[in-house]
């Protein structure tokens, strides 16, 4: 695992869904099934900008 550099930007799951324009429950499917850059802490998850769009330009 990568970890998460202080530069980079982290987004909530309501967050990340507003930016790359998904409804928080799919968002959080595919989170759920590793398919897409995420990490949890505690009950939340975290996503970093950065693998967030790094994940887009590879799909």
């Amino acid at each position: 695992m990568n970890e998460i550099r202080a530069h980079e930007e982290v987004l909530t799951l309501e967050e990340a869904s507003a930016f790359l324009k998904l409804s928080k429950s799919t968002l959080y499917n595919l989170a759920r099934k590793g398919e897409v850059p995420v990490r949890k802490i505690g009950r939340s998850w975290r996503f970093s900008k950065a693998s967030l769009l790094k994940w887009l330009e590879n799909k």
